[in-house]
């Protein structure tokens, strides 16, 4: 099978030559990173919380969109531009994750995000079993 690209209107368009996301191997879906950019591409704003939120809006639009929950995420990576975020981070990321299910992860700090951002996240899903 061959890579299927995800795209839905509903998350802000890639800013380079990349997808939203790929569905690989007929069960796999990977999730390019999201910044905190609205479905019109304007940045949220500077607060750490506002940018994670919207982070994982993004996420969950472009999962939704591959017919994906958060249940069905295996993986993510966050990336901070100051690790002194990762509690703020931390606590708003986990509000997306219930009943005890949490994927596994990474996270690291970068010297610096594409347009200013203070955060990304990418991830991994498994399309649920139909």
């Amino acid at each position: 099978m061959n890579p299927q690209p995800i795209q839905t209107p509903t998350a802000p368009l890639p800013i380079g030559p990349y997808r939203q996301a790929i569905q690989a191997q007929g069960t796999f879906v990977f999730l390019s990173g999201q910044i905190p950019l609205n479905s019109q591409g304007q940045m949220v704003g500077d607060e750490i919380t506002l940018q994670t939120r919207q982070v994982m809006e993004n996420l969950g639009a472009v999962l939704k969109a591959a017919g994906c929950g958060w249940q069905q995420v295996v993986k993510t990576t966050i990336y901070l531009v100051d690790l002194g975020d990762f509690s703020a981070v931390n606590q708003v990321y986990g509000e997306y994750f219930s009943d005890g299910y949490a994927p596994a992860r990474a996270c690291v700090q970068v010297a610096r995000l594409p347009k200013d951002a203070r955060v990304e996240i990418d991830a991994i899903a498994i399309l649920p079993s139909s």
